[in-house]
């Protein structure tokens, strides 16, 4: 066993959210493993050399969420190679914007295979690690979609409505047995790469705490996995404290 301390897996570790949250597991002792597709390898083994660069433990996993034998086979070399699986964090975003008329069946099935189904597969493999165990914490990533369905999003918002009845069911079935399952609505722009290339007034969004930085989202996700069970938080909604709502 590579960690005794155990193992963070990231699904959907990009360069911001993903990240933060890879880094903030990895400084409290765990094995930060970090997917994405395997046409982010590349940049998916620098994010877990820069964790590594910091004293802490990360691998990369290159892989397709959306793949059942793929997330089978990740989950077992997980458990098997580095330690038990104590988070599971499910941040794929699968953000697009398409008109009704404009959204193919082939977008929507898309949409949703990476922004629930994906989801789901995770859920499901690591839930049958952890319930041996009789502990873990499994937390989903939603959107201001997971609550209310915006115009041009029929697709996203499809999938993250689903994407939260699927964490409120899981909550539901693995609560009882000790382990945790959390589902965050993030609603509001975060200080991601997209963010700064396409809003011009980013750098005032940020210095009036107008935007939400990846590095305080990942400091509850954190707090969330650390919750004594006698008040576990299943539903968490995270936005700047002028966004209106």
């Amino acid at each position: 066993m590579d960690n005794p301390n155990g193992a963070c897996l990231v699904i959907g570790a990009g360069d911001d959210t993903g990240a933060a949250i890879a880094r903030a597991f990895a400084r409290e002792g765990l094995t930060a493993c970090v997917v994405r597709r395997d046409r982010h390898a590349e940049a998916l083994e620098t994010l877990a050399a820069s964790i590594r660069d910091e004293g802490c433990q990360a691998r990369a996993f290159p892989a397709d969420a959306r793949d059942e034998a793929e997330m089978r086979a990740l989950v077992e070399k997980i458990e098997d190679e580095i330690g038990p699986i104590e988070v599971a964090v499910f941040n794929i975003g699968a953000n697009v914007r398409f008109g009704i008329n404009e959204t193919t069946s082939r977008v929507y099935r898309k949409v949703w295979e990476m922004g629930c189904f994906a989801g789901f597969l995770m859920g499901r493999e690591v839930a049958a690690r952890m319930l041996p165990r009789a502990r873990g914490t499994i937390i989903f990533t939603g959107a201001s979609a997971s609550v209310r369905g915006g115009s041009g999003f029929a697709a996203f918002s499809g999938a993250k409505h689903a994407l939260r009845a699927l964490a409120q069911s899981m909550a539901r079935e693995l609560g009882p047995r000790n382990i945790h399952v959390a589902h965050t609505v993030i609603d509001g722009a975060i200080d991601s790469t997209f963010i700064r290339e396409n809003v011009p007034d980013v750098d005032r969004m940020r210095e009036e705490d107008r935007i939400l930085n990846p590095d305080d989202i990942a400091a509850n996700y954190v707090h969330l996995h650390k919750q004594p069970r006698t008040a576990w938080t299943h539903e968490l909604d995270l936005r700047p404290w002028k966004e209106t709502w």
